[in-house]
């Protein structure tokens, strides 16, 4: 198999239903050559395993595996579930995992309101009811009445929570977070990640976040698997004690990373 591995205050109303994460002998290699794996690993609704590891050792590569989007480069194997649902199968569109990253992705030519109406279901109508929900997420988020605006006019920790508002309006079923802090100084990184993690909680969303910061991984509270360096020896595996609540304490293990 190729480029895809088989197999403020929390918004609480319309929460999917909660699901667990499930990675089995999931293995990364390009061009013949091992980068990650083979990694097991269970996330329980509402806990975050953190993958920590430098720059070049396949972290990013292994979240564009789970949201279907990996590099055809790259080949993949092991099998991904969330709740009873087996996602190698699946589209990017239809995996319901909600992804954010260092760069917040917010769309020019769309306002503050049309960027998070983009993320709505089509399920959710009629227009009054899409509006009700934009203004109640933007209110939540301490953001109200910045609908009309134009991206480009909020601040760094604005953008960083609209960015997170159209994720969670998406309605996912898991979170995937690429360093989504990386770019916020230190105030607004902890004030920001404090809200992630507390948005994931409420609705029981499993995390998986990928990051370098040990802080990050602190916050998070869960289990970390640590992915080395390229060159070094060691296989990554899922923490060998993986609690169902999320613990203040680091669980390591060691990984084998490559370019």
């Amino acid at each position: 198999m190729s480029g895809r591995v088989e197999g403020a205050q929390p918004q609480r109303s319309a929460a999917p239903a909660m699901a667990t994460l499930r990675l089995q002998g999931v293995v990364l290699r390009l061009a013949g050559r091992r980068l990650v794996g083979p990694l097991d690993a269970t996330i329980s609704p509402g806990e975050c395993l953190t993958l920590m590891g430098p720059s070049g050792c396949g972290k990013s590569s292994l979240l564009s595996a789970l949201a279907g989007t990996l590099d055809p480069a790259f080949e993949a194997e092991g099998r991904l579930w969330l709740g009873p649902r087996e996602l190698g199968s699946l589209p990017p569109e239809a995996r319901r995992l909600g992804l954010l990253f260092q760069d917040d992705l917010l769309f020019p030519h769309l306002t503050v309101a049309g960027n998070l109406g983009f993320a709505l279901p089509a399920t959710v109508r009629p227009r009054l009811e899409r509006q009700r929900r934009i203004e109640a997420a933007l209110e939540g988020a301490g953001l109200a009445g910045l609908g009309p605006r134009n991206p480009a006019t909020l601040s760094g920790g604005q953008r960083a929570r609209v960015a997170l508002l159209r994720t969670l309006l998406a309605e996912p079923q898991a979170l995937l977070l690429d360093e989504p802090f990386g770019r916020l100084d230190a105030d607004r990184r902890q004030s920001f990640r404090a809200t992630v993690f507390e948005h994931a909680r409420a609705r029981g969303l499993p995390v998986l976040l990928v990051t370098h910061d040990e802080q990050d991984a602190r916050a998070a509270g869960g289990p970390v698997v640590r992915l080395a360096a390229a060159g070094e020896p060691g296989d990554a595996q899922g923490p060998q004690d993986h609690p169902g609540a999320a613990p203040r304490g680091l669980a390591d293990a060691a990984g084998q990373g490559a370019g």
